[in-house]
């Protein structure tokens, strides 16, 4: 143990009151909640970062994940030739779309045909239980927050029948904790672009998901604490079908087509989000430059990414990093509000590459950038969830930039625990 693991202790203290400042409702934050999170948290982390037999499945949960990613690229393969290959004598060099986007298709397959043979509904309902038990939550919001480390913004679907009669806070509940976390289906999206620098990520992804339930729970409830009486507090409800299918064909059908809708969708949202930033950092570069030069007689160029990093610079300090590390840490967590997480992994990944990252950081960070945390994502959850439920729409649009604000702390929360536990620990990263 460091200094440096005592300081990421007091950052969580930190996050944790900052929520509580720009609470909805001091006095009725349920503090019984809040200490059974972060009891989990210490559970939790202690398991991932000092039980060597953990490290054991760690391994075997990574493994699983190579392999399937390795069964994924054979189609890729055959669809595209050479295109899907990131090395070798054939390989053009990385590319996105054809080395990474497939991927995100046949885990949506193995997603689907999972859920549809039983397996995912289980899994997802036992989690729910013991969500719903150890934090008090009701059983709708129990089941969305287990369900979203398997199906993203799909979650909303297996509590559809009880959106309407939610509260405020259940709602808050919902949209925190689908933005807070990743799904199964774009956990290759990740990997891919990590594991040349990170050999282990896959298992501590996975880790980091199952932290965020946790982390998610104590950052909503404290922003937004329940003022009301949950129709479905004393039990797990059962969940709506996630898929229409009777037939495992029709399930693979299904996944596919899913799959490819949410492919071209991460696409599309690069493309356009890359593109307005450069057409924003092309504004600020301009007016700037003009400002500088006749305020300070000197050549001054913002960008969007440099603005948010101020903004981040505060909230990183918490993590728990050395002060070498605090300007790469705030250029991550501001772009990822902007340029989404796929951006920012890549960005992680060419750091740790460069040395400008020691190991701790690069544990640290890949905790705390896993989740759905940016403005894209807070439209895409908050319109989709609203077109299941249109009564609770304005409900839904007022909740929306403090659930991404309480997202944002369970994210750096993960990150914080993670450098809590990790002081150099062999057999971890590869």
């Amino acid at each position: 143990m460091t200094l440096l693991n005592l300081y990421s202790l007091a950052g969580c203290v930190v996050l944790m009151f900052l929520a509580w400042l720009t609470s909805s409702n001091r006095k009725m934050v349920p503090w019984q909640t809040i200490a059974a999170g972060c009891l989990a948290l210490a559970l939790l982390g202690s398991i991932i970062f000092w039980l060597p037999a953990f490290r054991t499945v760690l391994l075997a949960l990574n493994k699983g994940v190579d392999l399937t990613m390795a069964a994924s690229a054979e189609g890729a393969r055959f669809l595209f030739g050479p295109l899907a290959d990131s090395t070798g004598e054939r390989s053009l060099g990385p590319i996105l779309a054809f080395q990474v986007l497939p991927a995100v298709i046949f885990f949506s397959v193995v997603t689907s045909w999972l859920y549809h043979i039983g397996f995912l509904p289980l899994v997802v309902r036992w989690t729910a239980i013991v969500v719903h038990r150890s934090f008090r939550l009701s059983g709708a919001e129990a089941l969305s927050t287990a369900s979203n480390a398997f199906l993203g913004v799909e979650s909303a679907l297996v509590v559809r029948p009880f959106l309407a009669d939610m509260t405020r806070s259940e709602l808050m509940m919902v949209l925190t904790a689908g933005l807070a976390s990743i799904a199964s289906t774009v956990l290759a999206l990740y990997v891919t672009l990590l594991q040349p620098t990170f050999p282990y990520i896959a298992g501590h992804l996975i880790s980091a998901s199952v932290l965020s339930i946790p982390a998610a729970v104590i950052m909503s409830k404290i922003t937004v604490p329940e003022d009301g009486t949950p129709v479905t507090m004393g039990q797990v409800p059962a969940s709506k079908t996630y898929t229409e299918t009777r037939h495992w064909m029709g399930s693979i059908i299904w996944g596919a087509n899913e799959g490819v809708k949410l492919g071209v969708g991460i696409g599309a949202l690069l493309i356009g989000m890359l593109g307005l930033v450069a057409l924003v950092d092309l504004l600020l570069g301009g007016a700037s430059s003009w400002l500088g030069a006749r305020l300070f007689a000197a050549d001054v160029r913002w960008t969007l990414r440099s603005l948010l990093q101020v903004l981040a610079y505060p909230l990183i300090l918490c993590l728990g990093l050395s002060p070498a590390e605090w300007s790469s840490a705030a250029t991550l967590i501001g772009e990822r509000w902007i340029v989404t997480e796929v951006i920012a992994y890549q960005d992680l990944a060419q750091m740790a590459a460069s040395g400008r990252l020691s190991p701790r950081g690069l544990m640290v960070l890949s905790y705390a950038l896993c989740g759905f945390t940016h403005v894209a994502s807070v439209a895409i959850f908050v319109g989709g969830t609203s077109a299941l439920v249109p009564s609770r729409r304005d409900d839904l649009a007022a909740l929306s930039w403090r659930s991404l604000w309480a997202a944002t702390l369970a994210t750096l929360l993960t990150g914080a625990v993670a450098g809590v536990f990790y002081y150099g620990q062999e057999g971890l990263i590869r």
